[in-house]
C-alpha cells in the first residue's frame, strides 16, 4: 500500500470504508466485535453487562465509536482498548480473499484516480481486513481513526473528512467520491461536499430519506455511478 503523504495527485480520490463494505455484513465481524466491546465495558469500568450494552449503544450513536466515549469520560487508553477489541477479533476465521472484490478493484483505472481506504478502525485492524480479503496492494494509501492522538477523530466528524483529504493529497471536494455502509457517514460526506455512495446490502431496509447522492445495494454498482473511474462498464 503506497501512501500519497499529502502530496496533491492532482486526481480525484475514490475513499472505500472497511468494515461491513468492503466485506459483507454476513461476516458477522460486527458482532463478534459488539461482543467484545460490552465484555471490556463490563471488565473496566466494572458494570453489568445491560448497562454496558446500553452504554456502548450511547457512546457509538453519540461519537461514531464506542472507544471515544471510554476516553471521553472514563480515561480508558484507546491502545489497550484496541488490543483487547479489534486486534483480539478472530477475523482469520471468519474473513477469506475475495476474488469478486478483486477483480471489481483491478478494473478501477488508477491513471485516472487515487484509490483510498478511510475506516474509523485503527491501523491494525484496516490493514489485517485487506490483508485478508487478499486486495492490500490496489489501494493507494489508508486514512484510520489514530487511538495514539487526542482528541479522537473520527467519522461522521468533518475533522476526519478534512484529514482524509489531506492525507489523499486531493484539495477540492468537488474530487471526493466516497462508498460507505454507514447512513450518518454518507450524510456528513454529503454535506461537506463529497460525492458519496450509500451501501444498503439488498437484506436491509431501503432508508425513508436517501443518505446521499447515491444508494447501491452492492459494490459492483460503482461501475453505473462512478464510471469514469473504471476501464470497463461490465464485469
Amino acid at each position: 500500500m503506497a501512501a500519497v503523504n499529502g502530496t496533491s495527485t492532482r486526481k480525484p480520490v475514490l475513499f472505500f470504508d472497511i468494515d461491513n463494505c468492503l466485506y459483507p455484513r454476513s461476516t458477522k465481524v460486527h458482532d463478534l466485535m459488539a461482543e467484545l466491546i460490552d465484555q471490556y465495558f463490563v471488565k473496566h469500568l466494572d458494570i453489568p453487562f445491560d448497562e454496558a450494552v446500553r452504554l456502548h449503544r450511547e457512546y457509538y450513536t453519540n461519537y461514531g465509536l464506542a472507544i471515544e466515549g471510554l476516553v471521553r469520560h472514563h480515561q480508558i487508553d484507546p491502545l489497550d482498548y484496541n488490543t483487547k477489541v479489534d486486534d483480539a477479533l478472530p477475523l482469520e476465521d471468519v474473513i477469506r480473499p475475495n476474488p469478486e472484490l478483486r477483480k471489481l478493484l483491478e478494473d478501477i483505472d488508477k491513471s485516472k484516480v487515487t484509490v483510498w481506504l478511510f475506516t474509523n478502525a485503527y491501523v491494525t485492524h484496516g490493514k489485517r481486513v485487506v490483508r485478508l480479503l487478499g486486495i492490500e496492494d490496489l489501494f493507494d494509501g489508508l486514512t484510520y481513526c489514530d487511538y495514539g492522538e487526542q482528541p479522537l477523530i473520527c467519522k461522521p466528524h468533518p475533522e476526519m473528512y478534512k484529514k482524509g483529504m489531506r492525507e489523499a493529497g486531493v484539495e477540492r471536494v468537488e474530487d471526493c467520491f466516497f462508498v460507505d455502509d454507514s447512513y450518518q457517514n454518507c450524510v456528513k460526506a454529503k454535506e461537506v461536499g463529497w460525492t458519496a455512495a450509500h451501501l444498503v446490502e439488498e437484506d436491509l431496509p431501503v432508508p425513508r430519506t436517501p443518505a446521499s447522492q447515491y444508494q447501491i445495494r452492492h459494490l459492483r454498482e460503482l461501475r453505473d455511478i462512478y464510471p469514469q473511474f473504471f476501464k470497463s462498464t461490465s464485469a
